[in-house]
């Protein structure tokens, strides 16, 4: 498995790392970031919603299909990337962070041309997801991956074929 590209750096002070996330991001961009991305789940409309989303910094590539009540990262959605003609099925979540207790990592995301992310999916931070790849619904993606894949944690699975 491809190891994910991510910058580590340590917790802010004593406690959990999270508690000091407004010390990376100011706390007005999480709340634009937050605005947009919220109205981006509801809206039906796919153009629209490439719209919203490229307010938050978000890199969304031409004819993009986003699901309804698909979940982007509101702390750093200007390292995610989605190209052109890619799908991004119902209720999935895309982060570009992890908070630990003593560190915190960032990494981008990219989800290349083509590429099918099936629905309530979990894309973590720091991960390729390659042109033309499918991820089966229900999958949780922690590394790079390309080809059919799915699981959690996703992994290369077989088509099935038919008669």
């Amino acid at each position: 498995m491809a190891r994910r590209n991510l910058k580590s750096s340590p917790s802010r002070g004593p406690a959990n790392s999270l508690l000091y996330c407004f010390r990376d991001v100011s706390r007005w961009r999480v709340a634009w970031n937050w605005f947009w991305i919220g109205l981006s789940k509801r809206l039906p409309w796919f153009a629209a919603k490439r719209g919203v989303l490229r307010l938050t910094g978000m890199k969304v590539g031409r004819r993009v299909a986003i699901g309804l009540d698909a979940q982007f990262d509101v702390l750093f959605p200007q390292h995610i990337t989605i190209e052109e003609n890619a799908l991004i099925g119902y209720q999935t979540t895309i982060l570009c962070h992890e908070y630990l207790n003593r560190e915190y990592r960032v990494g981008p995301v990219r989800i290349g041309r083509d590429a099918s992310i099936g629905a309530n999916s979990t894309i973590l931070a720091g991960v390729t997801i390659s042109p033309g790849t499918t991820v089966s619904a229900m999958s949780l993606v922690n590394a790079d991956v390309e080809g059919f894949v799915g699981g959690v944690p996703a992994r290369p699975l077989s088509r099935a074929r038919g008669p």
